[in-house]
């Protein structure tokens, strides 16, 4: 099933769970083709979760990397807000995510027919 549709993720729980299953979702839309693009964004509580390397996010998050074609993102703003943003980037780089202010990427994604599904 091939299909036109551009889908923008964000993950933004502080549930291990919620996470794990928009990895899931994210992951399958483009290994079954359900999707054309999916774009992946960490935002708030799950940012931490994403910091503190927990094993379940990183291997889901290595699985869907294998899979997309440009890297994850994750907010820049919320990170500095909470202090967090050294250890975000140093696993974020380590992991292939990008750390950037991401709220008018959010809109632009929007604008441009992305679908947005948050988790």
């Amino acid at each position: 099933m091939s299909s036109q549709l551009k889908v923008l993720v964000i993950l933004s729980s502080n549930d291990v769970d919620k996470i794990l299953t928009g990895l899931l979702w994210a992951t399958n839309a483009l290994k079954y083709k359900w999707a054309s693009d999916v774009k992946l964004i960490f935002f708030g509580p799950s940012e931490k979760l994403l910091s503190s390397r927990n094993d379940n996010i990183l291997k889901a998050l290595k699985e869907f990397l294998s899979y997309a074609n440009q890297r994850p993102l994750a907010c820049k703003f919320i990170a500095e807000k909470d202090g967090t943003l050294n250890i975000l980037q140093t696993v974020s780089a380590e992991f292939g995510v990008d750390v950037v202010y991401v709220g008018s990427k959010i809109s632009s994604y929007i604008s441009e027919g992305y679908v947005p599904l948050v988790f």
